[in-house]
């Protein structure tokens, strides 16, 4: 049974828009597999939060799903009895003489209780009954899911697997570059078909997470290089990571925070070329200012004191 996505954003229905992009956010950070590769309780944590959150985050389809028009996946749910009633309808085609391949199984004296019966039978596979018989064959509907796949796993591409209603796994493989809300074909993996007709078509929308050290622009991907002050003085060789693994950048003498250094070719690779990777620099202090910083500092300011804001300052 799919999750309620209310629940596994640990939120109650009148939560509000804010509120539940902030529960995913918390959910995304503190679950997210990259920082718990070995936890796959957490793992799934974080993907039943994607799933809630992509239906949760649209206000049109969070509404429908409250009102009961779709399940917590986003697919139509049938009113209760509507097969039934659609079958007893006086104006349903099928309910004329003779508009049925095969006779009229609408006619006078129809059941429908007898009919669905005989629909069951027929989907079952027997040797000419039921459904297929009477109709012909007939091709399987598609189906559609979605999948919470973590932000490297769509740069880098990945395989993995969706567990379905009836229990059984479809194996769904992540093409590299892959975007959020991409949709995914595979063919032949929907609804079986009535007869000799072929199987639907399954249809996987990528939500794709958030990562706590990347964002993506594009093919671009961004993130924020810490530097000590030392570091943006002087200049030199500081490691970085990119979606594609660990890399040594220069910095260069007299860096400013806020200065961005690009990467070329380090960010998101595709049939038509890979992006860049964009990084900004941060200056971070010491953790603790001692004595001879602070001397060093106050001797250095009589002579070569200096305005980085240039007069910007606002009254």
């Amino acid at each position: 049974m799919t999750q309620d996505p209310y629940a596994a954003l640990g939120l109650s229905k009148n939560a509000t828009a804010e509120e539940i992009k902030k529960a995913y956010r918390k959910i995304a950070r503190t679950d997210h597999p990259d920082l718990n590769p070995d936890d796959p309780a957490a793992e799934a944590r974080f993907k039943a939060a994607g799933r809630a959150y992509d239906l949760l985050k649209d206000p049109e389809q969070r509404r429908r799903f409250d009102a009961g028009e779709i399940d917590a996946t986003g697919a139509e749910t049938a009113p209760r009895g509507y097969y039934r009633e659609e079958a007893r309808r006086p104006e349903n085609p099928y309910a004329r003489q003779g508009t049925a391949p095969g006779g009229n199984p609408f006619g006078e004296g129809f059941d429908a209780d007898d009919f669905f019966a005989q629909f069951a039978r027929g989907r079952g596979g027997g040797a000419g009954g039921g459904y297929s018989s009477a109709f012909g064959d007939l091709p399987g509907q598609d189906v559609q899911y979605r999948l919470a796949v973590p932000f490297l796993d769509a740069v880098r591409g990945a395989k993995t697997r969706i567990t379905l209603p009836d229990g059984s796994a479809l194996e769904v493989t992540i093409p590299e570059g892959a975007r959020d809300g991409q949709t995914l074909r595979l063919r032949g993996k929907g609804e079986p078909g009535f007869g000799a007709g072929l199987p639907g078509d399954a249809y996987i929308t990528l939500d794709v997470a958030p990562h706590p050290d990347f964002e993506r622009e594009g093919n671009d991907i961004l993130s924020t290089l810490p530097i000590s002050i030392d570091e943006a003085i002087l200049g030199g060789k500081v490691r970085l990571q990119t979606v594609h693994g660990a890399v040594s950048v220069t910095v260069p003498p007299g860096a400013s925070s806020g200065q961005t250094l690009r990467l070329k070719g380090r960010g998101v690779k595709t049939r038509k070329g890979a992006g860049d990777h964009r990084v900004t620099l941060s200056i971070v202090a010491p953790p603790k200012v001692d004595a001879d910083l602070k001397r060093f500092m106050e001797d250095w300011r009589k002579d070569h004191a200096y305005d980085p804001r240039g007069g910007k300052e606002t009254a």
